[in-house]
């Protein structure tokens, strides 16, 4: 009879006590509240809670386990968790879907098992794990309805990535600042990433450019004017090195005969694109709407975690973390339905398109698609800021585009026999518009029509001959994109480490951003040319890629975490200590005596490479701490002071006069090495119409030339 009282009097306590949902970020949380009733309670852990310490190793060298503990900037928000945890009825962790996820769902478990639940009397307080690929009320009301185990596998892949990433961190860093310069970094990933951005600069500087000419014909029949570039030579490509060449080419085709050769129409296919995966959304967003991969993952981030539609707030893209091209049955059915209704007929396929997965795909996840497809980008852009609505039409454009059929091409060409040189004229046309009726940003050209009444054999009248010289381009710097499809294709990192990983050579200023192209600095290329040297086996494509296999394993259960640890850091502590034993000391070694003096003692100014670039500072130091930008010539304006590098706002840097606000000069074209002949003021490089010129910007002076 006690037992009974006890068991209703513990029953009619926790009646009133809410379920308590724990989510990585306030924007889900507010999301997932609108889904779930009164009896939850929805809070954020703001990312990881539990973490290895940063001011220590936080790993032991023997048995590889980490310590883990309570982030010192996240002790508040873990208080109020508990406190939370304490009156609540069950806890829910709905942490993200992928391996970060997994490990913040498993520690705070642990911590809630032994610093709340295990001190709560006469009632048991579940703990449970829920995942959703979409952040929509039928897909969290589904997940709620059916929890499932926390993935130990899961967890020991971030473990053991967290643990070498450390160890690789933590002991190769020091190296750097003991022999290069304090507060630099080395990562394992991020390492081998500056080594094929500094070895494509490599490449630059060594190309040495080819001269090549092309040649055109203006060609006439008696009804027609046609323009033909010059294809073969004798059936063989047409090579032409020099002017000498490309003169004796020209004679000789104004002397000849000209007729109209072969004519060929072919029909050409092209497919629908796959939906996105986070390599090719980086992309995507790179090359069209000029997105650096670190934005891009922001903004996806907020799309899949919520936007408020009016009355409702809802996700409106799927987990923008994976590497599967999959769409689950229900979204291929809306999708197709879709299309159905809002097409002719002719743009859906008979059946699906399905896409195959690169090998190393985890597929734990589907594509990046639009979490429910009747939400035209345009019918909700009123809710949406330009970057989210430009990135969600993107995405949902292209997912819609992935279940229509090809489009058609049409492409004309017309051959013009003259001599042992045949000449091409072509153009193409749109036949069916198909997929590219949704996905279609490039510009097209709208390129004039051949006339289509020529024949075999007819005879044409050459008018004129255009002849341009070339020169070949060395190869291109790296953009976000260009890398990212680099990096994927080595298999180098994995989709959560992209962005991050161009993120982190930026803030180390290991590099910078020219428009789009990623340059090594200075700085970077030193850093990379010290660990290349002296960590050959570990800066390395090969090993890298290798490395991340493993790591899979540990994911799919083929390996044990800490084996895979032990297999990397036996040869990486060896090789650790040779280095540290024959690297020369290089702190200094990129300090240069100037001609300018310090105006606070009179001393010697030197220049220094610094974190972000060079700089002037006094030889004097620590006596005398002066340090100034580094003067890149004279100022064009004032002819007193001298340009240096200013950062403006938003981050973005420009040149002005060292003498401001007495001289106000001001400019973003960045200074040459050079100065003008006339007047001794620094030139800058202006690029147009393709190419780089010298200018003097100097009032009245004109002063130009190619730059070299």
């Amino acid at each position: 009879m006690a037992d009974t009282k006890k068991k209703a009097s513990a029953k009619k306590k926790t009646a009133h006590l809410k379920k308590l949902v724990i989510v990585e970020s306030p924007s889900k949380a507010d999301t997932i509240k609108k889904y779930l009733g009164s009896g939850y309670e929805v809070k954020a852990s703001v990312g990881h809670l539990i973490d290895l310490p940063r001011s220590r190793m936080g790993v032991n060298l023997e048995t590889f386990e980490p310590d883990y503990i309570v982030m010192r900037d996240k002790s508040k928000v873990m208080k109020d968790l508990r406190d939370a945890a304490k009156n609540a009825s069950e806890i829910i962790l709905a942490s993200d879907p992928d391996r970060e996820g997994e490990a913040i769902a498993y520690h705070i478990r642990n911590h809630m098992n032994e610093k709340v639940l295990s001190k709560i009397k006469n009632r048991v307080v579940p703990i449970r794990r829920i995942k959703f690929e979409e952040i929509t009320q039928p897909a969290v009301l589904e997940a709620i309805n059916h929890p499932i185990e926390i993935d130990t596998r899961l967890v020991n892949a971030q473990q053991s990535r967290r643990v070498i990433d450390r160890l690789f961190g933590y002991q190769l860093s020091p190296l750097l600042w003991k022999k290069v310069k304090s507060k630099l970094s080395a990562g394992r990933v991020q390492s081998v990433a500056l080594r094929i951005i500094c070895e494509r600069e490599d490449e630059i500087d060594k190309f040495v450019p080819v001269e090549y000419w092309e040649i055109k014909g203006h060609f006439k029949s008696k009804k027609h004017a046609l323009i033909g570039e010059l294809s073969k030579i004798g059936g063989k490509k047409a090579e032409i090195p020099n002017q000498e060449t490309a003169d004796r080419i020209e004679k000789e085709t104004l002397a000849g005969k000209s007729s109209i050769g072969n004519i060929a129409v072919r029909q050409q296919s092209r497919k629908a694109l796959p939906p996105f995966i986070t390599s090719t959304l980086q992309q995507a967003a790179n090359n069209i709407l000029g997105y650096s991969s670190i934005r891009t993952m922001m903004i996806a981030q907020e799309l899949y975690e919520g936007i408020n539609l009016g009355s409702t707030r809802t996700g409106l893209i799927t987990y923008m973390r994976t590497d599967s091209t999959r769409v689950s049955p229900i979204a291929m059915e809306a999708v197709r339905k879709y299309i159905t209704d809002n097409f002719d007929k002719g743009f859906l396929p008979d059946t699906p398109n399905f896409y195959a997965n690169k090998k190393s795909a985890q597929d734990a996840h589907e594509a990046i698609r639009a979490s429910d497809v009747a939400l035209h980008p345009d019918k909700i852009k009123s809710y949406l800021t330009p970057d989210q609505y430009k990135l969600y039409n993107l995405i949902w454009r292209r997912f819609v585009a992935s279940q229509m059929t090809p489009s058609q091409t049409e492409t004309y060409t017309i051959e013009i026999e003259n001599g042992d040189k045949l000449f091409t004229a072509s153009d193409s046309h749109t036949v069916f518009e198909g997929y590219q009726a949704v996905y279609q940003f490039s510009k097209t050209k709208k390129e004039k029509m051949l006339p289509r009444d020529l024949k075999k054999g007819d005879e044409l009248t050459v008018t004129k001959i255009d002849k341009d010289q070339k020169f070949t381009e060395p190869p291109p710097r790296y953009t976000d994109a260009s890398l990212v499809k680099t990096m994927e294709e080595l298999g180098i990192g994995r989709p959560s480490t992209y962005a991050p990983t161009i993120f982190t050579l930026t803030k180390r200023y290991y590099i910078m951003k020219s428009g789009k192209s990623l340059t090594p600095t200075e700085l970077g290329r030193v850093v990379n040319k010290l660990l290349v040297d002296n960590f050959p086996d570990l800066i390395n494509v090969g090993f890298t890629a290798k490395m991340e296999d493993e790591l899979d394993e540990v994911e799919e259960g083929g390996k044990e975490w800490k084996g895979v640890v032990r297999h990397f850091y036996e040869p990486f502590t060896h090789v650790l200590t040779k280095a540290y034993e024959q690297i020369d000391n290089l702190k200094g070694s990129f300090d240069e005596e100037t001609e300018f003096v310090c105006e606070k003692c009179g001393k010697k100014m030197l220049k220094k490479l610094g974190r972000f670039g060079y700089f002037l500072a006094c030889s004097g130091w620590p006596d005398c701490r002066n340090a100034k930008p580094l003067p890149l010539g004279r100022c064009p304006k004032c002819e007193t002071g001298q340009v240096v590098k200013k950062k403006g706002g938003r981050g973005k840097y420009f040149y002005g006069c060292s003498t401001y606000p007495e001289c106000d000069f001001a400019t973003f074209l960045e200074p040459s090495k050079e100065s003008c002949p006339n007047d001794g003021s620094v030139l800058f490089n202006k690029r147009e119409k393709g190419e780089t010129k010298l200018i003097c910007l100097k009032e009245g002076c004109g002063y130009e030339k190619p730059a070299e």
